[in-house]
């Protein structure tokens, strides 16, 4: 579809949705944003926008010689990795559960961590490098090596996910959704608080808001800690793939994988646009550079996309993260039972407790709709639909 175009303050506001289907709250948080000074040619917003903190997750924001942390998010680097297998449905067992089991053993979820360190030189070749850069991490975090260096390769909670799918042409791939994990949290956090001090965001009309201006001490130690939690983000999804797929070795001898599919969804990016340098924040959303693939998932009864980036330049070369939230985790369970999400989940092997009812699919908008909306933003590649899920 078209873009539709809504006045803002400062720069006008684009949106791959109906804006009479935005939340009022995340349509009062758009024009936020548009009032930011740095703000360079509109506000790009993906068909899953919903509310946020600060910024709406689904919003691509390009500024000038300045960066909104709150609008990265605080899960800095989340996003998507998957691996398409040589395995088809039919080698896969009857049951899934004890498959599900193995792989719950190996990565650890919610608040969970590794007893011993998982990473290895089979994930990536400068852990040396990148364990040393967190020294140079803002003080405030300086007591959570030792946490950090254990959470790598684990899940976390939430909407975080680790699926096995199956495509349409019945192969089985591996996928999964995660971030920067407590230390990506840690670093957000004390930039928020830092970037509200700062004199040059009193007048702004929304705190959380808050920027770093190019050449400012605070900006240089904001985009250190940001892009070192970018490349945790990234080397935690490489971890669990590789968990992951170690299972599946030991299940299936003559596996064979194809090359990762990797994107982040909540991250900032040094790109040019509409011919000028920008920071580009997206938050709840990917890049779709021309010909890049991403992945963009639904809930988890209903199905994710491999995609292929169009390069639309109205959208900053931006698609969707997913299909996005249309309730909250209150009203979503105070809305479903645990009847409801077994129901909804039919087919899946899944937790079907009151515990992940929040994360049910009638608490997401309708993926294929969200699709719809972003034709002209990304070319589908293959549609999943997962046949195990596990959630923290």
């Amino acid at each position: 579809m078209a873009a539709n175009l809504v006045h803002g303050k400062n720069v006008d506001i684009r949106m791959w949705t109906r804006p009479d289907e935005v939340e009022e709250f995340a349509m009062q948080q758009l024009q936020n944003i548009s009032a930011l000074p740095w703000a360079v040619k509109h506000i790009a917003v993906m068909p899953d926008v919903h509310y946020g903190k600060g910024a709406t997750v689904g919003s691509v924001i390009a500024l000038r010689d300045a960066v909104s942390p709150a609008a990265v998010g605080v899960d800095i680097g989340c996003g998507m990795a998957a691996v398409r297998t040589s395995l088809t449905a039919s080698d896969l067992p009857e049951t899934l559960r004890g498959l599900r089991s193995r792989m719950e053993a190996v990565v650890p979820v919610g608040f969970g961590q590794h007893k011993a360190t998982a990473f290895t030189e089979r994930d990536a070749s400068d852990w040396g490098a990148f364990w040393r850069r967190f020294d140079d991490l803002t003080p405030a975090v300086k007591a959570r090596a030792d946490k950090a260096m254990h959470q790598m390769g684990t899940l976390g909670g939430g909407n975080h996910f680790l699926e096995v799918c199956l495509d349409t042409d019945q192969r089985v791939w591996v996928m999964l959704h995660s971030g920067s994990r407590g230390i990506g949290n840690e670093l957000a956090q004390h930039h928020i608080s830092v970037a509200r001090t700062l004199a040059h965001n009193a007048e702004l009309p929304d705190p959380d808001l808050a920027v770093f201006l190019a050449g400012t001490p605070e900006m240089a130690a904001y985009r250190h800690d940001l892009y070192w939690a970018q490349d945790y983000a990234r080397h935690n999804r490489a971890v669990m793939l590789r968990l992951v797929c170690d299972v599946l070795r030991a299940e299936f001898p003559h596996i064979a994988f194809e090359e990762p599919i990797s994107c982040h969804h909540n991250y900032v990016a040094e790109e040019t646009h509409f011919g000028e340098d920008v920071l580009v924040t997206r938050k709840g959303a990917i890049r779709a550079g021309r010909g890049e693939l991403g992945i963009i998932p639904g809930s988890m009864g209903t199905g994710s996309y491999i995609v292929r980036g169009l390069g639309n330049p109205d959208s900053f070369e931006s698609a969707s993260h997913g299909a996005g939230r249309r309730m909250s985790r209150n009203k979503a369970r105070k809305t479903f039972t645990a009847q409801d999400l077994a129901a909804q989940t039919s087919g899946v092997e899944c937790r079907k407790d009151s515990g992940v009812v929040d994360e049910i699919p009638g608490a997401y908008k309708d993926i294929d709709a969200v699709m719809a909306n972003q034709s002209d933003l990304v070319e589908i590649v293959a549609k999943l639909k997962q046949v195990v899920c596990i959630k923290g």
